[in-house]
């Protein structure tokens, strides 16, 4: 076996992998969700309604730039918006979408989350929006989530779920996992009042301190690189 492909069967696994993950961590469940990871002039994509635990690599879709797939199963119905962020969005090479319980139940409300938290900054920006409603697997939710990405790295998409970006599918994971705490802290602290939202130049500060994170200089070492691991 080639290196090019010894790199293409760790990238099928990759995305296995983190959709097993997400459903053993409770963050998502059944056939919901889906992952992408950039791949040759494309993309590779978890196939439409097939179990996670029975998913083998073999079952990952490739999808061309043009949306032409190859594989032996159908492609994500949600393929279009993972090969349309990837194509708006260079810095990332992984696509991680989920219907975990707290975020879908905020971006049923049609909300975001505001900066109650410092930690919503771990999404890139001072909020974590929440794009309209589309029904699903259509031009109009791709046109959408690209647009609540702008500037993040994640996104809630209305009645619908999250959407989680990053270097790798493991590094996706780690980021909707942030978010789902967050939407879940959000939905507990609005339960019984209203959260006191953190103002803009403390969010500047917050972003500029993760900016730091991202791109350690040589006297934070070790430190530096192991937060970058967390927050980006």
């Amino acid at each position: 076996m080639s290196k090019t492909e010894l790199d293409e069967t760790a990238a099928r696994t990759s995305l296995v992998t983190v959709c097993r993950d997400a459903n053993r961590l409770g963050i998502n469940q059944g056939t919901s969700g889906n992952a992408s990871i950039r791949w040759a002039d494309g993309m590779l994509v978890t196939p439409s309604a097939l179990p996670y635990d029975s998913m083998t690599p073999d079952d990952i879709v490739f999808v061309d730039a043009d949306g032409t797939a190859t594989g032996s199963r159908r492609p994500s119905s949600e393929w279009r918006f993972h090969l349309d962020i990837l194509a708006a969005r260079p810095e990332f090479r992984a696509v991680l979408h989920l219907h975990s319980a707290a975020a879908t139940a905020l971006a049923t409300l049609r909300e975001g989350i505001p900066p109650f938290h410092y930690m919503v900054a771990v999404a890139g920006g001072d909020s974590i929006r929440c794009g309209g409603y589309a029904t699903y697997g259509t031009p109009e939710l791709s046109a959408i989530a690209v647009a609540a990405l702008e500037g993040r790295s994640a996104c809630l998409l209305a009645n619908h779920g999250m959407i989680a970006c990053g270097a790798s599918p493991a590094r996706a994971l780690a980021l909707a996992i942030e978010v789902e705490a967050l939407a879940d802290q959000y939905l507990r602290a609005r339960s019984v009042g209203s959260p006191v939202l953190l103002t803009d130049a403390e969010m500047t500060d917050v972003l500029a301190r993760f900016a730091g994170y991202r791109s350690p200089s040589p006297a934070t070492g070790s430190a530096g690189a192991q937060a970058s691991g967390a927050v980006s």
